[in-house]
């Protein structure tokens, strides 16, 4: 057991969720899941991040005891250790080591019936993750964000997924010319609060792609240099806006349900 403050692996940890975590985790390729639910997705998941080391107190392993840890490699670690390695204010005592997937764009491919999510300068990890785990539910096929926007593999955003990073590939860092490139004949919906199209009026004709900017400044057509159809939520309350991530998932719940039909 690891007891010692100044261990390796404590250093390892905190280098990937701290200041200079993004560079850290494209360097070594790796980041880290805390809880539960990672812990259980990362041990069962056949798909998604495979997992490296688990760090576990002796709690944190009472939690999983059910699950079959095979060959992976377990190191246990005293809480005063779990706490210092933690990104979170009250550990659950597992925080797995994952490795980032390596996910190339060219390979994405659409069946004619494929909804993709393409974020657009998205900043905030709360509304990635939540947005990621909604995408989930909803039986999204991919999600796929723009240069500048915020690191899907970060602590935040990861534990906002809530396991769900290991049921959706993501795809980073892609311009959307290489999205209309890749797709020329995809339909494009762009979420905007100026836009005369209800979504509740659309009809999906085959693959398409819903596209949410920037929390603060949107995104317009322009900004993506190609011609999409702009929608609107249509609300009956006096509530001036919506959340990105609320107004994300009622567009995905209604997409889904267009194209489940």
């Amino acid at each position: 057991m690891i007891e010692s403050l100044h261990s390796p692996h404590v250093g390892r940890v905190k280098a990937l969720i701290g200041s200079k975590g993004a560079k850290e985790r494209r360097e070594q390729g790796l980041f880290v899941a805390e809880g539960v639910q990672c812990a259980r997705e990362a041990l069962t998941s056949s798909n998604g991040p495979q997992l490296k080391i688990l760090y576990a107190t002796e709690n944190g392993l009472s939690k999983i005891s059910e699950l079959d840890f095979g060959s992976v490699e377990i190191v246990e670690v005293s809480d005063a250790v779990m706490k210092a390695m933690s990104d979170t204010v009250s550990p659950q005592g597992l925080i797995s080591l994952c490795y980032k997937p390596e996910s190339t764009f060219s390979e994405l491919g659409a069946t004619g019936r494929s909804t993709f999510i393409y974020l657009h300068e998205i900043q905030d990890p709360g509304n990635a993750g939540t947005i990621l785990r909604t995408a989930d539910a909803m039986g999204i096929s991919a999600i796929i964000t723009s240069p500048d926007s915020v690191d899907m593999f970060s602590p935040k955003v990861v534990r906002s997924t809530a396991g769900s990073l290991w049921h959706i590939p993501v795809y980073e860092g892609v311009a959307f010319d290489r999205v209309e490139k890749q797709f020329p004949g995809i339909k494009k919906f762009l979420l905007s609060s100026h836009a005369r199209t209800s979504i509740l009026d659309l009809t999906i004709p085959g693959d398409c792609i819903a596209i949410f900017g920037n929390e603060a400044r949107g995104v317009s057509a322009a900004d993506l240099g190609v011609e999409v159809t702009e929608v609107t939520i249509p609300m009956a309350g006096r509530a001036e806006s919506l959340n990105l991530s609320a107004a994300a998932s009622i567009v995905m719940f209604t997409l889904s349900s267009k194209v489940a039909g």
